[in-house]
């Protein structure tokens, strides 16, 4: 008798999936090892567009990548060979979650959708948070977790791994508490000791610029291939995938693909974290202060690539630098790695994709640098231009004077309103706990702040002038 087929359930079918963690399935299936699959489905009714075009197709869609040198490649991914419709109750997910050959449930929520505040508790001040904590929804990766574990511990359908794949610091552990904090407030003891005993959540790190899907990346899928794509999307030939081995109920075998599989995440997530992700967000905010579309744009501008470089080498890689010597990663060369992929100019990411969740980006990004820098009693001119940026992008946000909708999913609007109202917003800025945690209203961040905000608006007025 062959053996089943088995499933990794993915929640979140968004195009960041699509284009990692899909990616190494199909790379192993095209290896010849067809003994897992991966069934997907979103947690809320959205890219319903995606959703009906990936149904029509059984689960293929095609993945352009495009290197610094302009060249575009052509994958078909047929590793994703169900998708799931939502409803209310989620009953296509929990069908999937009770199955025995079900062996991972991973996820990409974004960093803002764990609700988890600077000292890892959840935040209940959030409606939907509270809406999954009263039984009333299941539209948060806890809800829905809490629904789909339930349902396979009644099943007794064994153990399973949750595969936190989102931008967020020591993502699988962070959630994992999150996930045991939510079961405890909702009374759910029996349910909790399952968890407990019968699933892991190992930490993982993920790389790869991965822009919305345009309407013009249809037209080159169908131009270079034939092919009328709906769900089709881009990103660049870069990819990376670094994952904690500790599986609870058997894994694919990433490591014939490329995946690092590794016993402890941290100094690959702390080097992506501070190198690629707070850089990426410094630049978009500056980008979109200047009047620029695109990241590439930002990234050229010598003064903006300045920023980034300068916040990298003063003050991050003194920090990284203090936990391990020698750091296992070669950062100089990962800085510049970075900024040459942020430079690409075929990969067309927005600003205001990369822009997004200013409010879980800084005590996730930025915070840390800046809190370790001052406990070493370091500059921090350097770091302190981020926050600064995203104040002054916060203002603009605040008067309508963005060129798109900004969407923060962590942002109190209350709260950003009274920052930018404030008689001196630079002082209510820096005394915000959520943004800034432990070191909120610190006179040595206030005052590196000013300084950084007279740098900003002097960035700023030079743009002006030249338009």
């Amino acid at each position: 008798m062959n053996a089943p087929v088995l499933t990794q359930l993915h929640l979140g079918l968004g195009s960041f999936h699509r284009a990692h963690q899909a990616v190494y399935m199909q790379a192993l299936q095209d290896r010849g090892d067809k003994t897992w699959r991966i069934v997907g489905g979103n947690l809320r009714p959205d890219m319903l567009e995606t959703v009906a075009a990936l149904q029509a197709s059984k689960g293929a869609y095609t993945l352009e990548t495009v290197n610094t040198a302009g060249e575009r490649f052509y994958q078909s991914i047929t590793s994703i060979t169900e998708v799931i419709s939502w409803d209310q109750g989620l009953s296509g997910l929990v069908s999937f979650a009770a199955d025995p050959n079900t062996r991972i449930i991973s996820f990409t929520v974004t960093e803002a959708g764990y609700y988890l505040d600077a000292h890892n508790q959840l935040d209940e001040s959030f409606a939907d948070l509270r809406s999954d904590l009263e039984g009333k929804t299941c539209s948060t990766i806890y809800g829905a977790l809490s629904k789909l574990l339930h349902a396979r511990m009644q099943a007794e359908a064994g153990k399973v791994t949750l595969l936190n794949c989102d931008n967020l610091r020591s993502n699988g552990e962070r959630f994992f508490g999150g996930l045991k904090q939510f079961l405890a407030k909702r009374g759910d003891q029996t349910l909790l000791a399952w968890v407990t005993a019968n699933t892991s959540a190992p930490n993982s790190m993920v790389d790869r610029i991965t822009p919305r899907p345009t309407p013009e990346i249809r037209e080159r899928v169908k131009a270079a291939t034939g092919r009328d794509d709906a769900a089709a999307l881009m990103g660049e030939t870069f990819i990376q995938w670094v994952v904690e081995d500790h599986f609870a109920n058997g894994r694919p075998a990433w490591e014939t693909v490329g995946v690092e599989m590794v016993s402890d995440v941290m100094p690959y997530e702390e080097a992506k974290i501070r190198l690629l992700n707070a850089p990426h967000s410094c630049i978009a905010w500056a980008g979109t202060l200047r009047g620029y579309t695109y990241i590439h744009e930002g990234t050229l501008d010598p003064e903006i690539r300045q920023m980034a470089y300068d916040y990298v080498t003063d003050d991050v890689i003194p920090c990284l630098e203090d936990t391990a010597k020698p750091y296992p990663l070669d950062l100089p060369h990962y800085r510049d790695v970075v900024l040459e992929r942020f430079s690409n100019s075929n990969i067309l990411d927005t600003n205001q994709r990369v822009a997004m969740d200013g409010f879980s980006k800084i005590p996730g990004f930025i915070q840390p640098t800046l809190r370790e820098a001052l406990a070493a009693n370091r500059s921090i001119d350097a770091v302190a231009m981020l926050p600064a940026l995203f104040l002054a992008f916060l203002q603009r946000q605040q008067r309508g004077e963005l060129p798109f909708k900004y969407e923060d999913q962590a942002m109190e609007p209350a709260v950003a309103q009274a920052i930018c109202a404030a008689a001196d917003p630079i002082a209510a800025f820096a005394a915000e706990r959520v943004l800034f945690g432990p070191i909120a209203g610190d006179t040595r961040l206030i005052a590196a702040l000013r300084q950084a905000t007279d740098r900003v608006n002097s960035f700023i007025s030079e743009s002006s002038e030249s338009v």
